[in-house]
């Protein structure tokens, strides 16, 4: 068990993915998934929602401004099969409505959807970028009707109305210019690891974050605040090897202030975890696949 637990602010930030060609992965992600490119060069694109960029009071969402980073690197090796690493980068909307905008995006871009699910504290759709990372658009119902026992969140996978999902779409988020509405964060990261007893090592006991749900001895969702996961952890597909090649190359988590980065430091150097100081862009720890977290102060 956590000798402590991550401050209730903690969110997701950015994350950043190799990909081999930025020029096919850009489109995607800025067509179908909705994102404005807002910095771009030397190889590099910072994706993310208007909502900061364009908010001038204290009501502004909470969501960073820059939620995904393509780095390019064409001499790297695409991810082998046997791989840990992504599942998938998921992307939070923050209504129904903006989700049905999404559909319609995937749609009319003729994106194939890979799965669309009711997990019951939410609403996802699952689909995979030109380079094979996986990608769920979602919506979260309302806190208080997600299902809970014995102090964890019951999520579960049942099939997802999507016409019901397209007839409830906003419809206006075209019009105003920018795809992904304000207030679209990142709001979690699934994982696909080689040993969930050595990641719980990591995320649970040494980084503080709480379990939400364990699903058979295959799959954990951990969060902070309560939420119903903010990183996803599985070994469906049974990978046997650390993370290499192209996908994720970071993920990072934001916390509230400086004391907060302080003991997180502090928990994963006690648990043996190799913490490199970063200077102002918070510290970077390295999980036991060898996917990098950086822990930064929002």
């Amino acid at each position: 068990m956590p000798t402590r637990s991550l401050p209730a602010e903690t969110r997701l930030g950015r994350v950043t993915l190799a990909v081999s060609d930025l020029e096919t992965v850009l489109p995607f992600y800025r067509d179908v998934v909705g994102l404005r490119v807002r910095d771009r060069g030397d190889g590099r694109t910072v994706l993310g929602s208007a909502a900061d960029a364009v908010a001038d009071d204290d009501s502004a969402g909470d969501a960073p401004a820059d939620l995904l980073v393509l780095e390019e690197d064409s001499d790297a090796d695409p991810r082998p099969s046997n791989a840990a690493g992504l599942f998938h980068t998921a992307f939070l909307f923050p209504s129904r409505g903006a989700l049905g905008d999404a559909l319609a995006r995937i749609r009319d871009a003729g994106a194939r959807l890979t799965g669309a699910s009711d997990h019951r504290v939410s609403e996802a759709l699952y689909l995979r970028d030109p380079e094979g990372n996986g990608v769920e658009l979602y919506r979260d119902r309302p806190r208080e009707e997600w299902p809970e026992a014995d102090g964890e969140v019951q999520m579960d996978t049942l099939p997802l109305d999507v016409d019901a999902l397209l007839a409830d779409r906003a419809g206006d988020a075209d019009a105003a210019g920018d795809p992904a509405p304000a207030g679209t964060t990142v709001g979690h990261v699934h994982l696909e690891a080689t040993s969930l007893d050595a990641a719980e090592a990591f995320y649970v006991d040494a980084a503080g974050f709480d379990v939400r749900q364990r699903l058979g001895g295959d799959a954990l969702f951990l969060a902070a605040d309560g939420y119903h996961h903010h990183v996803g952890l599985n070994t469906w597909n049974r990978r046997s090897e650390p993370a290499s090649g192209t996908g994720l190359a970071e993920f990072e988590m934001l916390v509230s202030d400086g004391d907060a980065l302080e003991a997180i430091r502090e928990s994963l150097t006690d648990a043996g975890f190799g913490v490199t100081e970063n200077g102002g862009n918070g510290l970077v720890a390295v999980d036991p696949d060898e996917i990098r977290v950086r822990f930064a102060v929002a």
